[in-house]
C-alpha cells in the first residue's frame, strides 16, 4: 500500500499540472509547455517528500495541513522564481489552480499509504535469543524510529534454548509457536553449535535468521552497543577509502556552501533587526569544535543565548539562557545558516557526524576508546544521528548517536547522504528544533 501511494504522489502531480496547462491553453490563450512547468512539477514533488506525504503523516489534521503546506510551498517557490528572474511563462492560473486540485489527490494519496501502515505494523516477529540486557535495548530501539516495522514476539535465553534431549528442538519449537519471521542471534548464540544447528533447520523452512549485529543495521540503521568496539574499524569508509566519492561529495559540498551563502546575506540583515528588540548582542556565535582528523576549526551560528552566557556544558532544549528570538531561531534551524561558511571553507560537510567541542571529545574518547573513528570524515551540518535520534544533552545520548554514526560510516555513500538530506527536509519543514 505504501509503495503504491509513494508512486502516485508524483503521478498525481504530473497529471495534474498537465491537465491545469492544458485547458489553460484550450480555454484562455495558447502558452508552451516550458522548463517553468517541469520546475513547478520539480517542486510541487520534493515539497510532498519535504512534508513527509504520503506514509508519514498520523491524523487526517497532520495530513491535511501537510498537503495543503507542500503545495503552497510550490506555488510560492515557482512564483518567486519566475518574479525574481521577470520571466512569467508560467501562467498564474496554472499555478494557484494546479495546487488547490493537488491537495485533495495527495489526502487521498496519505489516506492510502496510512492504510497500508495500519495493515503492515509490526510485519516481522521477531524471536530473539540473548540476555535479558540485550532483550531490553533492543526493545526501546524498536520503539523508537526502526528503518523497517518489527516487534519482539519472544525472547529466550541461551541454556534455554539449547536442547536437553537429542530430538529435542526448543528453539525450533518457539519460533513455531510465536509465528516468528526473524531469528536474530547475540554473540554467544551465534558460538553455540546447538543454537546454530536450530538455526539452520529453522532457515531452510523459510525463517531468516541474523545476527544482532546485522539486526541492528538493517533494521534499526545502527551498530548495537556490544559490538562497538568489534566493528568500529572492520569497514570501508567512503571518504577515506572511494576518491570519486569523496571528490563528488566536495563538489556537492561547494555548491551547497555557495547558495547557503547567498541565502545568509538577507537572513543577517533581519536577524540584526529582531536582535536589536529582543537579543541584543553580537550578531554571530563562535565555538571550537573538533573536525577530520581532530583538527579544531571555529564553527559559526547565529547567536541564540544572552551576550553574556557562553555555553560551557551540554546545552537542553529549555536552557534558560536562550532568548525568545534565540528559540525562534533554534526552531526554524536559521541558526545553523552561517555554517554555509564553513561547508564552503571545508571545515564541514553537508552530511557528517556532528563536530563536538574540544572538551567533550576529550572526554567521550576516554570512555569510548573507538570514538576518534568518527573523526575519519569531514563532520556535517546534518547527519544520520541527527534524524534518526532526539536532540541529546548527555553523554549518554552521545553514546547512543555514536552507533548511528558508526553506521553511517559504514554505509557512507551518494544514496544515504540523500536519505538523510531529505529526513532532513522533513524535520525543518515539521519546525522540529532542538
Amino acid at each position: 500500500m505504501k509503495r503504491s501511494a509513494r508512486l502516485l504522489v508524483p503521478a498525481g502531480v504530473i497529471v495534474v499540472v498537465a491537465m491545469v496547462g492544458q485547458y489553460h491553453a484550450d480555454h484562455r490563450g495558447a502558452y508552451a509547455l516550458s522548463w517553468w512547468t517541469v520546475g513547478y512539477v520539480v517542486l510541487l514533488g520534493v515539497g510532498a517528500y519535504a512534508a513527509g506525504l504520503p506514509d508519514l503523516t498520523r491524523s487526517p489534521r497532520s495530513a491535511s495541513a501537510a498537503c495543503m503546506g507542500a503545495t503552497g510551498a510550490g506555488a510560492i517557490g515557482i512564483s518567486a522564481a519566475q518574479l525574481v528572474t521577470g520571466s512569467q511563462l508560467l501562467p498564474r492560473f496554472v499555478v494557484l489552480v494546479s495546487a488547490v486540485l493537488l491537495v485533495p489527490w495527495l489526502l487521498a494519496c496519505s489516506v492510502v499509504a496510512n492504510g497500508g501502515r495500519k495493515q503492515e505494523r509490526y510485519h516481522d516477529r521477531v524471536l530473539l535469543v540473548a540476555g535479558e540486557e540485550d532483550a531490553a535495548a533492543l526493545r526501546d530501539d524498536l520503539a523508537r524510529t526502526p528503518e523497517h516495522d518489527a516487534h519482539l514476539a519472544a525472547v529466550v535465553g541461551h541454556e534455554a534454548a539449547k536442547p536437553t534431549a537429542v530430538w529435542d528442538e526448543p528453539l525450533v519449537d518457539l519460533a513455531i509457536t510465536s509465528r516468528a519471521t526473524v531469528l536474530v542471534l547475540d554473540r554467544v548464540a551465534s558460538a553455540d553449535p546447538t543454537i546454530v544447528a536450530q538455526a539452520a533447520t529453522l532457515h531452510e523452512s523459510g525463517l531468516r535468521i541474523r545476527t544482532l549485529a546485522l539486526f541492528y543495521e538493517d533494521w534499526l540503521g545502527k551498530l548495537p552497543l556490544s559490538e562497538l568496539e568489534r566493528l568500529s574499524l572492520m569497514f570501508d569508509i567512503g571518504e577515506v577509502h572511494r576518491a570519486r566519492y569523496g571528490r563528488t561529495k566536495r563538489v556537492a559540498d561547494v555548491a551547497v556552501g555557495l547558495l547557503g551563502c547567498v541565502a545568509l546575506v538577507p537572513v543577517l540583515a533581519a536577524v540584526w533587526m529582531l536582535n536589536l528588540a529582543g537579543n541584543r548582542g553580537p550578531l554571530l556565535y563562535r565555538q571550537p569544535r573538533v573536525g577530520r582528523s581532530r583538527t579544531e576549526f571555529t564553527i559559526l551560528k547565529l547567536r541564540t543565548m544572552t551576550a553574556s552566557d557562553a555555553p560551557t556544558d551540554w546545552t537542553g532544549e529549555a536552557d534558560p539562557r536562550i532568548t525568545p528570538v534565540g528559540r525562534w531561531l533554534r526552531r526554524t534551524h536559521l541558526d545553523e545558516l552561517p555554517q554555509a561558511w564553513n561547508i564552503l571553507r571545508g571545515d564541514l560537510s553537508l552530511v557528517g557526524p556532528r563536530p563536538e567541542q574540544p572538551h567533550y571529545v576529550e572526554q567521550l574518547a576516554e570512555k569510548l576508546p573507538w570514538y576518534h573513528a568518527r573523526h575519519l570524515v569531514r563532520p556535517g551540518l546534518t547527519g544520520w544521528a541527527q534524524v534518526k535520534y532526539a536532540y541529546g544533552a548527555t553523554e549518554q545520548d552521545a553514546l547512543e548517536k555514536l552507533q548511528y554514526e558508526l553506521y553511517y560510516l559504514r554505509h557512507q555513500g551518494t544514496a544515504l547522504d540523500a536519505r538523510i538530506v531529505g529526513r532532513t527536509l522533513r524535520h525543518v519543514v515539521g519546525l522540529g528544533g532542538r
